[in-house]
């Protein structure tokens, strides 16, 4: 019998077999022919002049002198769109089916990842550090399918199960050279105290590794992201700060009632771009929250599909999230804010980050595509949404040299839709070809080895899924 761990990939195997389109591993080159490009250095549609592939890197666009025979040939339809692999900068793996706290998902969650175009993910935070170390080193060997994983070891701060509120700058050192030595290159701070906080940051960059932050108000103990950002924090999550959060009470009970104040958030603004800090907004996840509106959350094929059926036979409407209204203002507020932020000319600095561990209603992979839907609702244009996803995300981890546009000398990881986005930003979800790292995936094949896989197979293997199991 096949171990329950082994199943995505050999369903994978076999689908891909099965239909002649396995990854393209064993070809020295594929040449992607036809159909139209975003390249994300520009801002419009080109004609695809042909991308050609090797080694997992984009070596030639148009014509060339090289020889390409022997290697693979995809032609594309003239309604095929051509785009560089998304960037999920807050790309949580962690479910809670059971309401017992967080596990992370690495059977389908990898697999769904890929097949919705994002080819590159950040864990923000851990539940597990050591599983998604394993699956992270598994993907980089060729072991397993999934997108590029930067994971980001446990959280640092109060949000770590079994945080020592005792922990000195001394031991967030040693601790982030321990992390460091594990692979991890970018950390997560959330609700951590000033001093430990510039400790962490200090020492991520010793390591050249950068520091994303969840932050608070400034209240009690808490650190604004103004404070953070003159620390030398590389990124912010969801608040941008300084005086649009005011330090009278906690963030989530002072931000939905707060009235924007435009000189404040100019200066905070300016902040932002005065220090090139990088905000990751993640406007959908807090829609999870509030009404759902259909726009959304409701127009999506049924999420359950992917669960094995052991957890869809247990799993009850009882378990999702219910909604809590403030959330729904703070993802309003949200939408004006980021929409502002743009306008006063710090779009080169929102990335999209997702945040979304599930409860089971919606699966956390396909998040990509509702910040993208939110960036555009908020009135920012459909080119500028898919370079926050792409270009900027690089750039904010250190790494726009080498993914976030579709350009020779870069790493091959792209995907290829049908129906222009520019136009619709909802055709950016029909995927129908995905590359990572050179190798070429029907998404449709990754979907259905995702399919059923999703959870636990049964009574005993559900406590994997219970916090203190697994790890």
């Amino acid at each position: 019998m096949i171990p329950a761990r082994c199943r995505p990939v050999v369903a994978l195997l076999c689908i891909l077999l099965a239909a002649g389109v396995g990854a393209v591993q064993a070809q020295s080159m594929t040449v992607l022919r036809g159909g139209r490009l975003f390249d994300a250095a520009d801002t419009t549609l080109t004609e695809n002049p042909g991308l050609v592939v090797r080694a997992g890197k984009i070596v030639a666009r148009g014509a060339t002198e090289l020889d390409t025979t022997g290697a693979r040939i995809v032609r594309l339809d003239a309604d095929h769109v051509v785009l560089p692999g998304l960037i999920d900068l807050h790309a949580h793996y962690a479910v809670d089916f059971f309401g017992a706290g967080r596990v992370e998902e690495t059977e389908g969650y990898p697999l769904l990842y890929l097949a919705n175009g994002a080819t590159t993910t950040f864990t923000a935070g851990e539940m597990q550090p050591e599983k998604m170390r394993r699956v992270r080193r598994a993907i980089e060997r060729g072991d397993r399918v999934g997108p590029r994983m930067l994971t980001s070891g446990p959280y640092f701060g109060k949000a770590r199960p079994g945080w020592d509120p005792t922990r000195t700058p001394a031991s967030i050192r040693r601790e982030v050279d321990q992390w460091a030595a594990r692979g991890v290159e970018h950390f997560k701070a959330k609700r951590m105290r000033a001093e430990l906080l510039r400790a962490l940051i200090d020492q991520a960059h010793r390591h050249g590794a950068t520091v994303t932050g969840h932050l608070g108000s400034g209240s009690g103990q808490s650190v604004n992201p103004r404070t953070a950002i003159d620390m030398g924090i590389d990124r912010i999550e969801h608040f941008l700060g300084g005086a649009q959060l005011p330090d009278t009470a906690g963030a989530y009970d002072s931000l939905p009632t707060a009235t924007p104040d435009e000189p404040a958030f100019d200066r905070i603004t300016q902040h932002y771009k005065a220090h090139n800090v990088y905000f990751d907004a993640t406007i959908s996840a807090y829609g999870y929250y509030g009404t759902r509106d259909a726009e959304l959350y409701a127009d999506w094929p049924d999420a359950q599909q992917y669960f094995t059926p052991y957890l869809r036979s247990v799993l009850t409407e009882d378990d999702y999230q219910d909604p809590i209204s403030r959330f729904q203002r703070i993802f309003e507020l949200k939408l004006d804010r980021i929409q502002a932020f743009y306008e006063a000319g710090a779009g080169s600095l929102i990335t999209l980050g997702t945040d979304h561990p599930s409860w089971g209603e919606y699966l956390a992979p396909f998040g990509v595509h509702r910040e993208l839907q939110a960036f555009v609702r908020a009135g920012i244009p459909e080119a500028a949404a898919l370079r926050m996803a792409t270009i900027n995300g690089a750039r904010a981890v250190g790494m726009g040299d080498r993914l976030g546009t579709v350009e020779v000398g870069k790493w091959a990881d792209l995907f290829v839709v049908r129906g222009n986005p520019l136009d619709d930003i909802r055709n950016a979800r029909t995927v129908e070809w995905v590359m990572v790292r050179g190798d070429l995936h029907r998404a449709a094949a990754l979907r259905e080895a995702a399919r059923g896989v999703v959870g636990p197979e049964g009574a005993e293997e559900a406590e994997a899924f219970r916090p203190d199991r697994g790890r």
